[in-house]
């Protein structure tokens, strides 16, 4: 009730200054200089989301009063198109840079004499009010150079955003392209939570972090800035009570996956999703075949290493061990994420897989072995002939639905910057700020994937089992 009479409220009596905000619950994304500095307000409910989109979509539900962030990062178009306008601008006016890893002061050196010869007030005032673009000189590109690697933390216009072709366009990719291209090197740019874009930062998987990235005292702790390369103010934005209806469900499906060719991200993220899932599997059951055989094995050590094995794996959630692998055990490796992803997936596939198969062949009478053997049969055909069908009986179930499970948790890949099926959804929800289409379009491609995987191997293992 109360959030109910605060909106109606807000309808009647904009905020018109941050004085005016006491009573109200302010959305904002994880990470932010807004979120530090609401956060002491005793007078002001805070609402911290993790993506900018959902923070958005926390005021337009009414779970929030105000929306607060950079004033550029919600466009006038897209404020018409989600039925809000810019309450106020705030007084505050700050640096925007971007963050590298402390002590790279080569490169630090060579993007700072960069931005001081660059044309910044033309490319920001293209991407801002329209004005005309501004080519980039023709630099000599070396194909075979080492790419830089930028992260942004963002992806939204106009700062930056994904767009077709896998194109990254925006304030901040424009600069960090052309100044990859002047150091002949290629660009490279991922899409990454803030937190765990700073991470990889720091580990060395990413050169520059950029996210219009405001400098305060505490990241500096963290992160080196570069020069600031743009001034802004915080924008505070409400629901604008004047507009009305919005888009049918043809619309917004248009807008999802025909507008820029966002279809090709789900197709793109379902190729990467099938990639880690089946390779997991593969791998992770041949594993598996090894630590069900530790734990059959007469030796006791392997019988406890093989216990210790599978207590590890299953007292880490998946998350922090991709998390592990990727920024600590393969962080200078060089290794693809993609690869890390299957790695991880398949150490946790071979430890649910292998205790199945053990399970499975134990549920199996030792009198079915003894009555092989028996009539003359070798051990190997014993167990392939006889035990091997039975324990498939036993066990196909529960391996059917280790394999689905395993295909529900590579939603996590995104956290590594790699863009599967979730992450692609999240991509398409940054720019087109609709939760609900791009969230059943993957609702349903996962179910599809896990019935399609069920059937098939159904009809495999059924096959071999004969």
């Amino acid at each position: 009730m109360k959030n109910l009479l605060l909106y109606i409220l807000l309808s009647v009596v904009m905020p018109q200054s941050e004085a005016d905000l006491s009573g109200l619950t302010l959305a904002t994304s994880n990470g932010t200089y807004y979120q530090i500095k609401y956060s002491s307000r005793e007078d002001v409910n805070l609402y911290v989301a993790n993506i900018e989109t959902d923070a958005i979509q926390a005021v337009r539900q009414g779970k929030a009063d105000v929306y607060v962030s950079d004033q550029v990062m919600l466009p006038v178009e897209d404020q018409k198109r989600l039925g809000m306008k810019m309450a106020f601008i705030g007084e505050e006016c700050f640096d925007v840079a971007f963050a590298l890893r402390k002590g790279n002061t080569e490169l630090m050196e060579q993007l700072n004499a960069f931005l001081d010869t660059a044309p910044l007030n033309d490319i920001i005032a293209h991407w801002i009010d329209g004005a005309p673009y501004v080519e980039e000189p023709p630099y000599e590109i070396d194909p075979n150079a080492e790419p830089l690697h930028c992260v942004s933390g963002a992806n939204i216009a106009p700062i930056a955003y994904l767009c077709d072709e896998g194109e990254w366009k925006g304030i901040d990719p424009d600069i960090l392209r052309r100044f990859a291209h002047s150091l002949g090197r290629p660009f490279k740019m991922d899409f990454q939570d803030l937190g765990a874009a700073i991470i990889g930062l720091s580990t060395g998987q990413a050169d520059i972090v950029n996210a219009n990235l405001i400098i305060t005292e505490e990241r500096a702790k963290s992160v080196d800035f570069s020069k600031p390369y743009y001034k802004c103010h915080p924008g505070y934005f409400v629901v604008d009570p004047s507009t009305g209806g919005g888009m049918n469900l043809l619309e917004r499906l248009k807008m999802n996956l025909v507008t820029e060719n966002r279809w090709r991200l789900i197709t793109d993220g379902l190729l990467v999703t099938l990639i880690i899932t089946i390779c997991s599997i593969l791998l992770g059951s041949l594993l598996g075949v090894g630590v069900c055989a530790c734990r059959r094995s007469k030796r006791k050590w392997m019988r406890k290493s093989a216990d210790i094995y599978s207590d590890f794996i299953n007292g880490i959630p998946t998350l922090v061990l991709l998390l592990i692998m990727f920024y600590v055990v393969f962080a200078s490796s060089g290794l693809n994420a993609v690869i890390v992803a299957i790695i991880t997936f398949s150490l946790c596939f071979a430890s649910s897989s292998g205790g199945i198969f053990d399970n499975a062949i134990s549920s199996v009478p030792v009198g079915q072995t003894e009555a092989g053997l028996s009539l003359g049969f070798t051990p190997y055909k014993t167990f392939t002939g006889i035990v091997f069908p039975q324990a498939v009986c036993k066990g196909i179930n529960l391996y059917i639905g280790e394999c689905i499970a395993l295909l529900k948790n590579t939603s996590i890949v995104g956290y590594i910057a790699i863009q599967d099926l979730t992450r692609a959804s999240d991509l398409i929800r940054s720019r087109t700020f609709d939760a609900l289409v791009p969230l059943i379009i993957v609702t349903i491609l996962y179910f599809v994937l896990a019935w399609l995987i069920r059937r098939l191997l159904l009809l495999i293992i059924k096959k071999e089992a004969r």
